[in-house]
């Protein structure tokens, strides 16, 4: 086994290598802090492999992402959500009968029962979709308790069970958050409807009139969703896995992941590139003032959706969905010039020694809101929607820290900078 070689006070510390399937190298620090006395610090995890994962690998610097070994763009071309989610929980494409079997059990339990619906009546109208999200997803703990036991041997029994009605429940919860909020009376989920057709029918029916989703819209929003399945080590997968390590069960863990996701400069960040491309609109700007003063270090015209904390190269999920973008808005007959400052933002930017030389290239969240837009969900809701995509990867993650036998909990240390030992003083002494 390679070693690496740590020198601290003239005395030399070996230290593991691990190397994954990819050729990623990693020094193993497990036994560091025992051995030597220090811990390494490494502030927000950038440079820290908290696991071993067997899901979905990312080459940052070259642009590539795989779900399994499968390459994102084949999946994007021939696949879709629901057999991708299968991919990334179970680790292989499902044959005929298995993915007969998987889409029954997302279509057996969609419903959310009369008394879980009374959970919404709690919340203020305005209340923000993603409170309630992981409110109404942490309660599915309480309603199913066989599926969630905080006991690991015991939640891997049922997680087949579990998996599937945490992704489809996803689902129909974003529905009726949306409907709520309008004060729409909910829509239930149809059997027979495909799983991107039964959300968009749930969310936009009429009391006697069903939705009936265009195949463009239904592709599009498929392609959305797959394309958010997974992306490594993020910050909600990440919060997933630290809660499930405490062998909290899969709703809980996955409701934590929720709340990581609503943070704006996480899953927020597709809404901030609408908001970005509005303001450049009603300013009456091209976006060619708004790349000037983004040049000059101006905080308020920060180009959003454009680099990413892993890619140093073009985010390869940012060309398919660019150019489903231009697809779906040209077969819907939509013009929309907020698309067009978008292209105008782009093409400006990747031809300008500012941004090429920042390797601030387009990411996931450039187009993603304006296919959402098309497609006529609020811009309140479009975390919402990057959630119930991402939930096949978080579920993922969960199952394999609880199938890990030599597990532990997620522990991390600090490096404390406050102040050192004093001795308490009385009230009456203080001035």
């Amino acid at each position: 086994m390679a070693t690496a070689s740590l020198k601290l006070d003239d005395k030399e510390y070996p230290l593991p290598v691990i190397v994954g399937t990819e050729g990623e190298k990693a020094i193993d620090t497990r036994k560091l802090r025992a051995e030597t006395g220090y811990i390494a610090y490494d502030q927000g995890y950038g440079n820290t492999g908290s696991c071993e994962s067997a899901i979905t690998y990312l080459d940052g610097d070259n642009g590539v992402l795989r779900h399994r070994g499968y390459p994102i763009d084949q999946l994007a071309q021939f696949s879709d959500y629901v057999e991708t989610a299968y991919l990334i929980i179970y680790g292989e494409l499902p044959n005929p009968a298995k993915r007969k079997e998987f889409g029954l059990l997302l279509r057996k339990n969609a419903a959310v029962e009369t008394q879980m619906q009374k959970i919404f009546e709690g919340f203020p109208k305005d209340a923000p979709p993603m409170a309630m999200l992981s409110s109404i997803v942490g309660s599915l703990a309480a309603h199913y308790p066989q599926l969630a036991t905080n006991n690991f041997e015991k939640d891997l029994k049922t997680f087949d069970l579990a998996a599937a009605m945490a992704i489809s429940k996803i689902r129909t919860i974003g529905a009726m958050i949306y409907r709520y909020q309008k004060g729409l009376p909910y829509i239930f989920p149809k059997q027979e409807l495909p799983f991107c057709e039964n959300f968009l029918h749930m969310m936009f029916s009429e009391p006697y009139k069903d939705y009936v989703a265009e195949p463009e819209v239904a592709k599009a929003l498929n392609l959305l969703l797959l394309l958010h399945a997974d992306h490594e080590q993020n910050c909600s997968t990440s919060t997933v896995r630290m809660v499930g390590s405490s062998a909290a069960n899969l709703f809980t863990s996955l409701s934590a992941g929720i709340s990581a996701l609503s943070g704006p400069l996480h899953g927020g960040a597709n809404t901030a590139v609408m908001q970005m491309l509005q303001s450049i609109h009603d300013e009456g700007d091209d976006g060619t003032r708004f790349i000037a003063a983004a040049k000059s270090g101006s905080k308020s015209n920060r180009l959003m959706g454009f680099g990413h904390p892993v890619y140093r190269n073009f985010d390869p999920r940012a060309k398919i969905i660019g150019k489903a973008c231009d697809d779906v808005l040209k077969k819907l007959g939509i013009k929309d010039p907020l698309l067009e400052i978008a292209k105008h933002l782009e093409q400006a930017a990747l031809k300008d020694d500012y941004f090429v030389s920042r390797k601030l290239y387009p990411n996931v969240d450039f187009y993603s809101g304006i296919i959402m837009r098309a497609i006529g969900i609020p811009t309140n809701m479009f975390t919402v929607i990057f959630a119930i995509g991402r939930a096949p990867g978080e579920i993922a993650n969960w199952r394999e820290v609880a199938a890990n036998p030599k597990g532990r909990i997620y522990r991390p240390r600090q490096v404390y900078v406050g102040p050192v030992k004093r001795d308490y003083v009385p009230m009456t002494q203080r001035t």
